[in-house]
């Protein structure tokens, strides 16, 4: 489904019924990565996730995409679909835009749900380096972002046994706008510090990390769950930074048991 917004189009998916579950997804991938979620919780759940602008079937902004946009973006689909409130969660730099959506939108914030991210901004060197690769992608291609990032994607128990999904997870980098990723990456390296959100957080939140993940590791995700009141840790085991593609069926159960609470 596709709806347009804000002179763009965004691509959009809704499963199942019961009460709303928004879903922002991971750099630089798409909703897909949504889909085992999404099959598991619609018996329960009314799961919206969409991809952000110049990812999969959306269409390209024009700047930097940044962590507000998304977030924007995504009340916006509330908007469209008649939804006050919904659980809210995402992965990575959907984790990010989640932090923009409870800053911008408390009041239609239900629980929270942060997978495999991390509340600081980056630091000046990290900052650089994002500024920089966005122009070498701008400049020579997808496959820059593919020599970047898929090698730290994916935890060692998913490097060695599951090549399928290494395999899909190149093939949609690649399919990838290079507009689009460095357009990412700008906003990326633009975001807020988001640890002084953490102590504003007032409703049930579960922090979630592989414990395989190399560039948001567990104890960046224990030191957010202690610091959001009442924060609650789960760690993935043989999963890395996309544990719910890694590991669907445990990060399924999960999700299942905190959104049941």
């Amino acid at each position: 489904m596709r709806l347009g917004i804000d002179g763009g189009e965004l691509e959009y998916a809704v499963s199942g019924a019961g009460p709303a579950l928004l879903l922002f997804h991971a750099f630089p991938l798409a909703q897909f990565m949504w889909e085992a979620q999404a099959e598991a919780l619609a018996a329960t759940h009314r799961v919206i996730r969409f991809d952000a602008r110049g990812f999969g079937g959306s269409a390209l902004g024009q700047g930097p995409l940044t962590m507000e946009r998304i977030a924007d973006d995504g009340a916006a689909l509330l908007d469209h679909l008649g939804i006050e409130t919904a659980s809210v969660g995402g992965c990575s730099m959907g984790g990010y835009a989640a932090f923009a959506f409870v800053r911008r939108h408390p009041h239609r914030v239900r629980t929270l749900y942060l997978q495999d991210t991390r509340a600081g901004a980056d630091a000046d060197e990290a900052r650089a380096n994002r500024l920089r690769l966005a122009e070498r992608v701008s400049s020579e291609g997808a496959s820059v972002a593919v020599d970047a990032f898929l090698p730290k994607l994916t935890g060692e128990t998913t490097q060695r046994d599951n090549a399928p999904l290494v395999a899909r997870l190149r093939e949609h980098i690649l399919a990838t706008s290079p507009q689009a990723i460095a357009d990412a990456l700008r906003g990326l390296a633009a975001r807020a510090d988001s640890r002084p959100t953490l102590a504003e957080v007032r409703v049930p939140t579960l922090v979630l990390v592989g414990a395989e993940d190399v560039l948001t590791p567990p104890a960046e995700s224990e030191a957010m769950a202690a610091a959001i009141p009442g924060g609650r840790l789960e760690v993935v085991p043989r999963a890395g930074h996309l544990a719910n593609l890694e590991q669907p069926a445990a990060v399924n159960a999960a999700l299942r048991g905190f959104l049941a609470r």
